[in-house]
């Protein structure tokens, strides 16, 4: 009876004694996490909308958990003031000019503020200080606008089935196009007609050229475009010779 006393008593005891350290993990891990054991520097910042941020939330700079979210205050109607405690060793990189926005920790993960990176010439945040803020956009914003784009997409696509449905059935100029193949050898047809008409003018300017009461009106033509070519020439050159002549009196 004793021996069994005894065998409960130091089971009693590992089963205390592992609850305690198990205990006493837990709150170095939570502290660790809150910085609760860690030197720290207040900030605050005011919302008109905290868009579901809590007390406890992780704050984040360059992507690093830098501190928590320690207390949440409604100031007015419009105003909500977030104090934040931020390790002290990440002070000297805070600005006075950094901005604070509400991210979320994945797509519909816990939010969380986010201090955007200030100026290099800015001073550094002082304790207490507060910083400016960047309003979140709401959700149900974006669902909305999404729901707009989708019911236009949706439209859209109504409308091109009906104008397929249009095309195949013929109907319409560019239906009839594509199913009457009369239309079609119509339109080969003229394309062959004009390529046909442009050949007979190329030859009627030619025999033109040659004739004796025409010739001197392009030959004249000729000339104006080849003195035109000249001109542009011996502009091009004196203007170099000019650029020549200014750069060897600037080396003088």
């Amino acid at each position: 009876m004793e021996t069994k006393t005894e065998k409960f008593k130091i089971r009693l005891g590992l089963f205390v004694a592992g609850g305690i350290a198990l205990f006493v993990v837990a709150i170095f891990i939570i502290g660790k996490q809150k910085n609760l054991f860690n030197p720290v520097f207040k900030l605050t910042s005011n919302f008109y909308n905290i868009s579901g941020l809590q007390i406890g939330n992780n704050i984040r700079f360059s992507g690093i958990n830098v501190g928590t979210v320690d207390n949440i205050y409604i100031i007015n109607d419009s105003t909500v003031k977030v104090d934040m405690s931020i390790k002290k060793d990440v002070q000297k990189f805070i600005k006075s000019d950094c901005l604070v926005a509400i991210g979320s920790e994945g797509i519909i993960g816990d939010r969380l503020l986010i201090i955007m990176q200030g100026s290099n010439d800015a001073p550094l945040a002082k304790d207490g200080q507060k910083l400016m803020s960047v309003e979140p956009v709401e959700t149900d914003a974006i669902m909305s606008s999404l729901q707009v784009t989708a019911d236009n997409a949706a439209i859209i696509s109504d409308q091109l089935a009906e104008i397929m449905i249009k095309l195949n059935s013929g109907n319409g100029t560019l239906g009839r196009l594509i199913q009457d193949s009369t239309i079609a050898e119509n339109i080969n047809q003229t394309i062959v007609n004009l390529k046909k008409s442009s050949k007979g003018l190329d030859e009627n300017m030619n025999a033109a050229k040659e004739n004796f009461f025409l010739k001197g009106y392009f030959n004249r033509k000729a000339k104006a475009a080849q003195k035109k070519k000249d001109d542009a020439t011996e502009l091009k050159e004196d203007k170099q010779k000019i650029e020549e002549k200014a750069l060897k009196d600037e080396n003088k």
